[in-house]
């Protein structure tokens, strides 16, 4: 246990360390938590010597065997219950490192990493059965508008209210990530063209639902979508391709439309 616990604790002060984790959020929580495991671990070793020392003591005062049993048996059982806490910390720190390593910290929803390894997945799977997929790309028109005139503030409540958005218009097994500033990025598998224009038209119709009647002036949203269906054999970026082609026309052509590249 103690190679895998070493190669874990550098880990934990490498991720500490890094210039880049400095402003995630989860950085506090994981400072508290690793300042906590060493406290424990200090406990521990407290523990272990005081074990030590009564066992000393209990042999100069020729206490009886079953004494001496008993009193180790409670110094075990108490190094048992740090021991278990201290595991379950462990648990809870890589379940929180986990789900920072794959999810936009603002949004919750899938990160740009997360999302080129299920497409990645995806393909090799379309390739395999000969199915088909389809990618939407979804860009927030005006967003840069929003910045201006009501201030970051509001444009992180866009962002967020805009994944709730996605979220809700789509299916269980549909996978919905940032893929980068105001663009989102929907993967769809086992699906063509017209569902997925459907799936365009349900993401519009629910972010148009949005509303932020509290701003002035009153703030009304929409986006712009381009798809791209998926040809087994020619690798995901082709098809990311044809929906940023998409886009970029849906962009031109006056906004607020979804096309298919």
């Amino acid at each position: 246990m103690n190679g895998p616990r070493r190669e874990l604790d550098a880990d934990v002060e490498r991720a500490l360390a890094d210039p880049a984790q400095q402003d995630n959020p989860l950085r506090p929580l994981l400072a508290e938590l690793w300042d906590a495991y060493r406290s424990h671990v200090q406990r521990m070793d407290r523990v272990t010597r005081l074990s030590d020392q009564f066992q000393a003591i209990a042999r100069g005062e020729h206490l009886s065997h079953s004494q001496q049993f008993e009193k180790q048996l409670r110094q075990l059982a108490k190094i048992t219950r740090i021991s278990d806490r201290y595991q379950a910390m462990l648990h809870e720190l890589n379940l929180a490192l986990s789900h920072a390593s794959t999810h936009d910290v603002l949004t919750g929803l899938a990160n740009r990493r997360l999302i080129s390894e299920r497409l990645r997945e995806e393909s090799e799977r379309c390739d395999r059965h000969g199915n088909r997929y389809c990618i939407a790309l979804i860009d927030i028109d005006r967003f840069k508008q929003v910045n201006d005139v009501h201030g970051h503030d509001v444009g992180d409540r866009v962002l967020i209210g805009v994944a709730r958005a996605l979220e809700s218009a789509l299916r269980e097994y549909d996978l919905c990530g940032r893929w980068g500033g105001e663009e989102f990025l929907v993967l769809l598998p086992d699906t063509k063209l017209d569902h997925a224009l459907a799936a365009a038209e349900r993401i519009r119709d629910a972010v148009h639902a949005l509303h932020f009647d509290d701003l002035d002036p009153p703030l009304q949203l929409s986006v712009s979508v381009g798809i791209g269906e998926y040809h087994p054999g020619e690798g995901a970026d082709a098809c990311l391709k044809r929906a940023d082609h998409a886009l970029l026309e849906a962009k031109r052509e006056g906004r607020d439309r979804a096309l298919v590249g």
